[in-house]
């Protein structure tokens, strides 16, 4: 897609040269970033419109844009993206505009860092814009549109690096920046890029929705000191305003949790290191406190000096990709609901523009978390965009490798290569549930590709050895591996033959024959399969005892190393018992987005009255654990001490809705899109029998 406008910058990055950010993980040279940060910048132009009734807009920012037109909220995005490939919005402004003058007030952000939200550090800042009336273009972006930053804001970097806190100095700040009349005599003309690099998908991208919602609880512990509890946990922005003292200062903090000793006191400096203690100086008339960037909390306490806050304005501008349940789970099976509730609620907030490890701490879209997160999506909203966007996000890694990175799109370059090897499989379950075969043939020769990564590392037997370029992560935490013997380094260095990665490596191989077989392709990869599960069987397998060992030379097998023989179909059938026995002795001693080939490996064997007991377990290592500790959305670990920095909102935890309705409800994932609709209702009895 083209714009007919410019893309339109300040001074300061007009004379920057972009920067290639994106490398091997683990190379070596340390890459340059550009030296502007943090950066906040309010652009504006007014725009005549005399007739026409029907007004779009195309636009699209680097790295986020928040869009007001005549004073109002219209909308924000892009979705992150590689500059080579850049999300736009399209968006219908008719009911914003008005006959005769408007404004159109734009708060552009660029934070920077190497991380993984945006393609950030890499001296790219700015904004394009075309309009069109009735099917026409009539203006956009160009030298006319005036700049000026907003001084306002400061703050120190938070979580992995993916925040600046938001200390708002209002004495700063340019009240009245979004109306028409404003003064502009201190704003600057823009500089127009005639030679801007950026490149445009061909499809606009849908914003996520905003809107706000209103506290369960709001308690005055004491003057000037309050507790606002939202009731669950949430993503967007905390908003109030205040009429003080100029000079006079707010601390607003948010948190995930109370602290244990006082359940009126926000837990801001959180598990997840995300610092949120932010402090506001007042400018002594009414302020507006709008934040910019996002949190995920469900606490906040409001601080001052004096009686400035005004409770009644108390909410949070909240945000998420579009959201319609498009089936709900009734059971009086126990802690059925409940599980399915949390699930849903985790998945509602974990999907923003992208498919988020979490909203606190690293907001990336990894390509794992995708293989749960992706399908529990797909099956509450039968919504198909987000996960064919992931599926192209993921594609476009291989120009810094075709062995794919883990985490897309994002100026943070991470390595897994369980989660590469699981791409294919991603590619098949869309089609499962689409049957876009053009989809599929698009993306067939990057999963190709991967394969073809992978086989540099094959042995004489055709196995998997020293696959040290990528992380070998068998699962996360580390003390959730169910002790999987894996000497030598976990991340870089003498990865020895082991099972698990060469059970993704058969299971990645498997699911393209399958694709093959979709396309119609002649010269596929059965026989290569067949001889790599006959080499697994000779290197891993114990005849006798009929169980999978970790590595060459262990005997120790985990509940990983025996999982996954069974999930990808290739396990003995005289094994089938054995392993059984042991998942269900063991339960879930893995980490939460692993439990999905835990439970769906006593799936495929038809164990579904063991599988829906391991689901609803109540030990430590359980999704009922969660909800004793007080979840309202699952935890990156089955507790909030099982793993250093957890996460309390981590929809890679979000395997029983997949479970529940392709195993217990034995649901078809065809039938599914075209079955479900507004009102269904998934019914699981107590006394029902599965088979």
């Amino acid at each position: 897609m083209d714009f007919y406008s410019k893309w339109i910058t300040t001074k300061e990055f007009a004379v920057l040269c972009p920067i290639d950010v994106f490398r091997k993980e683990l190379k070596k040279d340390k890459v340059k970033f550009g030296p502007i940060k943090n950066n906040h910048i309010h652009f504006r132009k007014k725009i005549v419109f005399r007739e026409g009734k029907n007004i779009v807009l195309n636009i699209s920012a680097d790295d986020y844009y928040k869009l007001y037109i005549n004073e109002m909220f219209v909308a924000q995005g892009p979705a992150p993206a590689y500059a080579d490939s850049y999300n736009y919005n399209q968006i219908d402004i008719s009911s914003f505009i008005k006959e005769g003058k408007n404004i159109f007030a734009v708060h552009v952000y660029y934070q920077g860092e190497l991380n993984r939200v945006w393609n950030s550090g890499d001296n790219r800042q700015g904004m394009i814009a075309d309009i069109f009336v009735d099917g026409k273009y009539y203006c956009g972006t160009d030298e006319t549109w005036v700049y000026h930053r907003a001084e306002e804001y400061s703050g120190e970097i938070i979580g992995s690096k993916t925040q600046y806190t938001e200390n708002i100095d209002f004495r700063k700040k340019q009240t009245g920046w979004k109306a028409l009349n404003f003064d502009e005599s201190v704003y600057e003309s823009v500089v127009v890029l005639e030679k801007d690099d950026h490149s445009y998908r061909e499809e606009p991208v849908e914003c996520v929705q905003v809107y706000n919602q209103y506290p369960k609880e709001i308690l005055q512990i004491e003057r000037g000191k309050w507790f606002i509890d939202f009731g669950t946990e949430i993503v967007g922005q905390f908003y109030m305003k205040a009429h003080g003292v100029e000079g006079q200062k707010v601390r607003i903090l948010c948190g995930e949790e109370v602290m244990e000793n006082d359940p009126l006191a926000v837990r801001y400096q959180m598990r997840c290191n995300c610092n949120y203690n932010e402090t506001c100086i007042l400018s002594g008339k009414e302020d507006e406190f709008e934040f910019y960037d996002y949190k995920g909390f469900r606490y906040v306490n409001v601080i001052t000096e004096s009686d400035a806050v005004l409770p009644d304005t108390f909410c949070a501008v909240v945000r998420h990709h579009r959201f319609k349940e498009k089936c709900k789970l009734v059971s009086n099976r126990p802690w059925i609901e409940e599980i399915w509730n949390l699930c849903v609620n985790s998945v509602k907030w974990g999907v923003q523009e992208g498919y988020l490890d979490c909203p606190t701490r690293e907001k990336g879209q990894y390509l794992g978390d995708f293989t749960v997160t992706g399908l529990a999506h797909l099956y509450i909203t039968g919504d198909v965009e987000m996960y064919r966007k992931a599926l192209i996000d993921f594609s476009k890694t291989v120009k810094v490798c075709k062995g794919l990175l883990s985490v897309a799109p994002g100026s943070l370059m991470q390595e897994i290569a369980d989660f590469s090897l699981q791409y294919p499989m991603q590619i098949y379950h869309y089609y499962q549930y689409t049957k876009d075969l053009d989809l599929v043939r698009q993306l067939y020769w990057v999963a190709c590709g991967v394969l073809e990564y992978f086989d540099e590392y094959e042995g004489k037997d055709g196995l998997l050895l020293h696959v040290d370029e990528k992380w070998n992560l068998i699962d996360w935490p580390a003390n959730l591996r169910d002790e999987y013997d894996l000497p030598g380094e976990e991340h870089g260095r003498k990865i020895p033959c082991h099972n698990v990665l060469n059970a993704h490596y058969i299971g990645a191989l498997s699911y393209l024959l399958r694709i093959q077989k979709l396309l119609g392709v002649t010269k596929h990869c059965e026989d290569k399969l067949e001889r790599l599960k006959k080499s697994f069987l000779e290197a891993f397998y114990d005849k006798k005892k009929k169980v999978f060992y970790d590595t060459l030379e262990s005997q120790h097998t985990a509940l990983h190393s025996n999982v996954l023989p069974v999930f990808y179909e290739f396990a003995p059938e005289e094994s089938l018992e054995t392993i059984k026995k042991m998942i269900m002795e063991k339960g879930l001693m893995c980490g939460t987005q692993f439990s999905y080939f835990v439970l769906k490996a006593l799936g495929k064997i038809g164990a579904y009255e063991e599988e829906l007991t391991l689901l609803t377990n109540e030990t430590i290592h359980s999704w009922v654990n969660m909800l004793r500790e007080g979840a309202t959305t699952c935890f990156e670990a089955w507790g909030k001490e099982q793993k250093q920095n957890t996460s309390l909102c981590h929809p890679w935890s979000s395997a029983p809705i997949i479970v529940l309705i392709e195993d217990i409800l034995k649901i078809n994932p065809s039938e599914f899109k075209k079955n479900t609709g507004e009102e269904t209702i998934l019914y699981l009895e107590k006394l029902s029998s599965i088979k």
